[in-house]
């Protein structure tokens, strides 16, 4: 990882590029999010890449003023991988979409994650394929009606947080476009992890799936529908921040209680508890935002080079490699 010494500001990493998305699509806002953490981060544009694969999210690398490649669809986080190998020093983004990371390239997002290579993964989920026109995605609910379900998906949709868990990632945070101070701090904590940081952000489609998150993004009642976690914090929400999550022991499951009635009730948030990060995740109202699990541990180049000869120092050149014995012509 590499901090400038000079400081930078969001407009330092913004490219001469025209934006080119749907007007009022969710990835403007996660744009100037990313690209003002970038700047609180001190991030060097010289020594950071994103990488993209296929999809509307995929344009990402072309607005962001750092090194980036537009890759094939699914396997940005593969591409990403050996990026990191090859430069361990280097910040690496990975952008995604629901479609792009856990369909075609859900085998792709699975090693990355269980290697805990040192990616930042931002995945934005708006549950429907948006530059297909609009086709039903992994992460669409039941009864969506889309040109590939005409009457409605009848399947389960994929959980990004569970399958992250359940591919033994270290860390998993969340985000919504509209929340850009929220946005503003998962990011910074996903940059400053060791290992793959996963964060999903609820993003809105205005063209094919417009207001799919209405019911915990709407400003007039967001304070009641969203729970903001905070590492040693007591879980709690609404406007006045009088309601309050509870473990119930007895169901294994989270509830929500009067904070002011039983404040010693209160569930205390502590991101290295897997259990209760699943609770978190599948909680349906209010929305779980924010550090949901983070467990840290040795990423995956660190322990590549621990045992590699090279020790993290290049021993060849790629012209002599190919000329050595270590390679071979098919004719």
């Amino acid at each position: 990882m590499c901090i400038r010494d000079s400081k930078l500001t969001a407009k330092d990493f913004a490219t001469s590029q025209e934006v080119r998305w749907c007007p009022g699509c969710g990835d403007y806002a996660i744009l100037k999010s990313v690209q003002k953490a970038l700047a609180d981060v001190g991030a060097d544009p010289a020594n950071t890449a994103f990488v993209s694969g296929i999809g509307c999210a995929a344009r990402f690398p072309y607005y962001v003023e750092t090194y980036g490649f537009h890759t094939i669809h699914g396997r940005a986080p593969a591409i990403a991988t050996g990026l990191k190998l090859a430069n361990p020093e280097l910040d690496v983004w990975v952008v995604t979409g629901d479609g792009d990371s856990l369909s075609i390239g859900g085998n792709h997002l699975m090693h990355a994650l269980r290697r805990n290579v040192g990616l930042k993964i931002l995945l934005f989920n708006n549950e429907i394929y948006g530059l297909t026109k609009g086709q039903y995605s992994p992460t669409s609910r039941i009864g969506t009606k889309s040109p590939s379900s005409p009457k409605g998906s009848v399947d389960t949709p994929v959980s990004p947080g569970q399958v992250a868990l359940g591919c033994g990632a270290h860390f998993f945070a969340r985000g919504v476009d509209t929340d850009k101070v929220g946005m503003s701090d998962v990011l910074q904590q996903a940059h400053a992890f060791v290992g793959t940081s996963f964060v999903e952000i609820f993003q809105n489609c205005i063209v094919y799936n417009e207001d799919v998150f209405a019911n915990f993004t709407e400003r007039k009642t967001a304070a009641d529908t969203q729970l903001h976690v905070k590492h040693g914090e007591p879980m709690l929400f609404g406007k006045d921040r009088d309601k309050g999550i509870h473990f119930n022991p007895e169901t294994w499951a989270l509830e929500v209680i009067d904070a002011a009635e039983s404040p010693d009730d209160v569930l205390v948030h502590d991101e290295g508890n897997a259990i209760v990060a699943r609770l978190l995740i599948d909680l349906h109202l209010p929305v779980a935002m924010g550090v949901i699990y983070r467990q840290p541990a040795n990423s995956f180049e660190h322990a590549f080079y621990a045992h590699h000869p090279s020790r993290m120092k290049r021993t060849k050149r790629v012209r002599e490699f190919i000329k050595g014995p270590s390679s071979w012509t098919v004719e």
